[in-house]
C-alpha cells in the first residue's frame, strides 16, 4: 500500500494505492496534520509515502510520516523521477507540474503530451516524444481572473463560476462570466491546435478542480482525468522505492 499526499494551495488531496495505476480511495482536507493522517496510517500501515506540497507545510507532518512509514519521501527538485527535465530551474518548478508530467507519461508514453491542468493556476505543460518534460506555460487560473476584476477595479462585481455560461455577456454579471469563461475556453483550443499543428500526434490530459467547468465543451479529443497528480506521485514515488 501507497500513500500519496498532494497539498495544494487551497486543500490537500491525499490517496491510496495498491497495484494498479487508479487510486484504492481518495481524501480531501484543508487541515493536512500528523493528527489527521494518524488513524489512515494506523489502519492501513502503508510501506511506501510520498509528500508533495506547492504551499508551506507543517514540518511536524513530514517528521511523523518519516517516523512511521519504512519508505517516506518529500518530493523536491533533487528526487528521482522516471522522466527527462529539460526545464532550466527544476528548484522552482512546481512539484504539481512534475507530478502530472510523471503520470502523463505513465499514462500514455512514446507520445508528445500536452498536460492542461485548472487549478488556482491554469499550467500547460509538454512532454516530448522521448519522454522528457519541456516546460510550460503558467497563467492566471479562473477563480484568480474573477477575482481581479473586482478587486482592481472600482465597481466591477465579484461573479461567481458557472457549469453553464454564455457565448457573450447581456448585463455586467454576464459579460464578466462569459468574458472570463469563454476566454479560457478559447486559450485551451488555442494551444490544442497549435500544438497539434506542430505535432499532428499529440495527445492531451485536461486534470485539475476547475476541469468540469470546461471539459464537455471541448470537443478537440483532449482526455480527462482529474487524478493526473496522484497517479504521477505514485509513479514517482514506486521509481524511488524500487531503486
Amino acid at each position: 500500500m501507497n500513500l500519496v499526499i498532494d497539498q495544494g494551495n487551497t486543500s490537500s488531496k491525499i490517496a491510496l494505492f495498491g497495484d494498479e495505476a487508479d487510486p484504492l480511495d481518495i481524501f480531501t482536507t484543508t487541515d493536512l496534520s500528523a493528527a489527521y493522517l494518524e488513524n489512515m496510517v494506523d489502519h492501513h500501515h502503508p510501506e511506501a509515502c510520498i509528500l508533495s506540497s506547492v504551499a508551506p507545510f507543517d514540518p511536524s507532518v513530514s517528521a511523523y510520516l518519516k517516523q512511521q512509514i519504512p519508505h517516506f519521501y518529500l518530493l523536491d527538485s533533487t528526487t528521482p523521477i522516471p522522466i527527462g527535465n529539460a526545464y532550466h530551474t527544476p528548484e522552482t518548478l512546481g512539484a504539481d507540474r512534475i507530478a502530472a508530467a510523471a503520470g502523463a507519461w505513465f499514462l500514455k508514453p512514446g507520445k508528445p503530451i500536452l498536460i492542461v491542468d485548472m487549478g488556482t493556476a491554469i499550467t500547460y505543460d509538454f512532454i516530448r516524444d522521448d519522454g522528457t518534460f519541456m516546460g510550460g506555460n503558467i497563467t492566471p487560473g479562473l477563480n484568480l481572473r474573477l477575482k481581479a476584476l473586482h478587486e482592481f477595479t472600482g465597481r466591477l462585481p465579484e461573479v461567481k463560476a458557472s457549469e453553464s455560461f454564455e457565448l457573450f455577456g447581456t448585463d455586467t454579471e454576464s459579460a464578466i462570466r462569459a468574458g472570463v469563461m469563454q476566454g479560457i475556453l478559447y486559450e485551451i483550443q488555442g494551444y490544442l491546435m497549435d500544438y497539434r499543428t506542430a505535432y499532428p500526434d499529440l495527445f492531451a490530459f485536461l486534470t485539475g478542480g476547475d476541469l468540469f467547468y470546461f471539459a464537455g465543451k471541448l470537443k478537440n479529443g483532449i482526455f480527462v482525468n482529474k487524478n493526473l497528480v496522484l497517479i504521477g506521485l505514485n509513479r514517482i514515488l514506486n521509481h524511488n522505492v524500487r531503486h
